[in-house]
């Protein structure tokens, strides 16, 4: 009877031996991959885009209606201040005038008639040969007469003004980036002036209107350097200065945005109003620094890899005593409650999620732009496969690569941004002495635990 019990003992210690190695061969095998540091410039900048315009641009429009006789001028010709564009038909407005003049004439002689019967009654009545009633009456005619005469002379010189809008003049020097009309087309000026030209008064400078998202616009200032490029020219890059932040704010799609006025120099001609550009506000530049990918600053090691030198391979082995706390965890656990372990190291076996990182929250704002000044640390190996960090400080980043300020890393220098996992493979089978499911659970950080590990 001892010795089946002592055979059973040791079968039951070769089971258990052999579902450990078996957990220890399922290991995950990590490796990692890497950038280096390298030195250059770094950028950072607030993205938009605007519309290209003309400084100042003025639309020609007609005061009184009629149909257009000539058009002198054509679209993209320059014009002078006083020069003729176009001549409305004079037709019906040389009539208003003579019936105008017409009125006046009638009135003014109205005024005389009524002037001198008012003088030739004023000696009578100081003679007692008139009336009162009859002087009042007289200097009322008169009055009447003299309010008449006004009326007239001002009918004559809206008629003398609309004729005279028949002929219609550039207000500005400039060129005509725009003609709406036609020979022979009628415009009505009933309510508004119809508009007939655009005159841009100078294209060799001009602006761009750009909207600015309310996080971004505590960045501009007025002077800031800007550059853009259009689609026109995509090879071409454009610059220019920032000349007004507008208060006036425009909310599109629950968006707040600013107007920034950002003046340019368009020497060539290049630039046509209405283009789109896509501008960048420099913010803020460090020329020749040490920099680095932000893959590497966000990057945390996990808390169970330790690194290992390989053979020209760098990999990380997930050393078996990590598991300890999640083995535990499961087979405390086992009272009905298989996978919800609440072992010292459960959660910390959980791929480092949290465990072995004290600088897992450092890096949190580096993706994205502006000069931080925060501190972080970069993972390298060093000389034996050992895994080391570097503590740094973080300046001017652009998205992509950040500035770096160490003395404990250089140019050149291979810094790590992530792991690639490979799991070995794995045959499903279960200890003798195990009820707790399958062995897949018990180092692959199922478990729950909540103790001082984590």
């Amino acid at each position: 009877m001892k010795k089946w019990i002592a055979l059973a003992v040791v079968v039951a210690l070769a089971g258990t031996g052999a579902y450990l190695r078996f957990r220890s061969e399922s290991a995950p095998t990590e490796r990692y991959r890497f950038t280096k540091v390298d030195r250059g410039d770094v950028e950072s900048v607030v993205s938009s885009t605007g519309t290209l315009s003309a400084v100042s641009t003025v639309q020609v429009g007609t005061q009184v209606s009629g149909s257009i006789a000539r058009i002198l001028v054509d679209f993209n010709e320059k014009v002078t201040r006083g020069q003729l564009l176009a001549v409305l038909d004079t037709t019906f407005l040389a009539t208003a005038v003579r019936d105008a003049e017409a009125s006046y004439e009638r009135a003014r002689s109205s005024y005389e008639h009524n002037e001198q019967e008012f003088q030739r009654l004023q000696p009578l009545f100081s003679k007692g040969m008139a009336a009162q009633t009859e002087l009042d009456m007289a200097k009322f005619n008169r009055d009447q007469a003299k309010a008449g005469l006004k009326s007239a002379q001002a009918a004559l010189d809206r008629a003398r003004v609309n004729l005279r809008y028949a002929w219609i003049y550039a207000p500005i020097d400039g060129t005509v980036i725009d003609r709406k009309v036609d020979g022979g087309q009628t415009v009505a000026a009933s309510l508004s002036a119809p508009t007939l030209f655009l005159i841009a008064n100078d294209l060799s400078r001009m602006q761009i209107l750009a909207n600015v998202d309310e996080s971004d616009i505590g960045q501009i200032a007025n002077g800031q350097a800007v550059r853009f490029t259009v689609q026109a020219y995509p090879e071409r890059r454009f610059t220019g200065t920032v000349a007004q932040i507008r208060l006036q704010p425009t909310t599109v799609q629950n968006v707040v945005n600013y107007t920034v006025v950002v003046n340019v120099d368009n020497p060539d001609g290049l630039l046509l109003p209405g283009m789109t550009a896509t501008i960048e506000f420099l913010i803020a530049r460090s020329e020749g620094v040490l920099r680095v990918a932000n893959a590497a600053l966000r990057f945390r090691p996990p808390a169970s890899a330790t690194a290992t030198p390989g053979s020209g391979e760098r990999t990380a082995t997930t050393d078996s005593s990590r598991g300890r706390g999640s083995r535990e965890g499961r087979s405390r656990g086992g009272e009905g409650r298989s996978g919800e372990g609440r072992g010292s190291e459960g959660r910390g076996s959980e791929g480092g999620g949290r465990g072995g990182a004290p600088d897992a929250m450092a890096a949190g704002g580096f993706g994205g732009r502006g000069a931080g000044r925060e501190s972080s640390r970069l993972w390298f190996l060093d000389s034996t496969g050992a895994l080391q960090s570097a503590r740094v400080r973080t300046g001017v980043s652009d998205g992509q690569v950040t500035e770096i300020r160490t003395d404990e890393l250089s140019e050149g220098q291979e810094v790590i941004t992530g792991v690639v996992t490979a799991a070995a493979t794995t045959t499903q089978s279960t200890s003798p002495l195990m009820n707790a499911g399958p062995p897949g659970m018990g180092g692959g950080g199922m478990g729950r635990g909540r103790g001082p590990g984590f």
